[in-house]
């Protein structure tokens, strides 16, 4: 998952059907039980330009605290910033900063007793980390359908299993990130089609020390969050 956007469409098996469906075109793992993710905006947010583009969005539900504006600063095509002006319970009126990316889904891959990382180099913190694969969800998939096409694309591999293990908001205090946290299993080698923006090295680990890798500096949130939810489900 990289830092800016990228106009290449989804990566797909040689038929053009999309990475991670079955023959009949249902998603691999997921016995339609996981839709894909809704995009409703709440009423102050609906009719904004910036949220009503077509793009996916990670957008909030209706305010407990009055709203007293939206204001949309910054919009890049990649992720949109501005601030709400809101009444807190003491009747003040603050403007509360926020940054909206569009949902991710970060991958747990299990196969033959290894997890399966990338390693890459990330300029926003100038430095080369080893990561769990992840990707921004398109619209009309759901988290294990962008799940097992992100894998495929950035490593190789596509899953014939696919479980969705948790869905979270990110750092809460700033952002409008959603994120889902997919177990992957059953690999099978496909072709790789990474963006044109991902320089990315696949790399295996075993099991029984994948989280004291990932726990090595430098590292990052999904990747420890990832591995720490699939231990707690018994995956690792």
């Amino acid at each position: 998952m990289t830092g800016e956007s990228d106009p290449t469409p989804a990566g797909g098996d040689d038929d053009g059907s999309p990475v991670g469906n079955d023959d009949d075109g249902s998603p691999v793992g997921n016995d339609g039980d996981e839709p894909p993710l809704a995009v409703d905006p709440a009423a102050d947010l609906r009719d904004l330009p910036a949220f009503s583009d077509g793009r996916l969005h990670s957008l909030p539900g209706e305010p407990e605290w009055p709203v007293e504006e939206v204001a949309v600063e910054y919009d890049s095509g990649w992720f949109v910033g501005g601030y709400d002006r809101v009444e807190q319970p003491d009747g003040r009126l603050k403007n509360y900063y926020w940054a909206e990316l569009p949902p991710a889904t970060v991958v747990i891959a299990i196969a033959d007793g290894h997890v399966l990382f990338v390693e890459q180099y990330r300029p926003a913190t100038r430095q080369t980390s080893l990561e769990l694969p992840a990707g921004i969800v398109e619209p009309g998939e759901s988290y294990t359908e962008a799940g097992a096409r992100e894998l495929a694309e950035e490593t190789g591999f596509a899953p014939d299993s696919t479980t969705l293990l948790q869905e979270v908001w990110c750092t809460t205090g700033l952002l409008r990130h959603a994120r889902g946290y997919v177990l992957a299993e059953g690999l099978e080698p496909v072709e790789a089609e990474a963006d044109s923006n991902e320089f990315l090295v696949p790399r295996t680990v075993p099991v029984e020390e994948a989280i004291a890798v990932a726990r090595e500096p430098p590292t990052n949130d999904a990747t420890l969050e990832g591995l720490l939810l699939a231990a707690y489900d018994g995956a690792l």
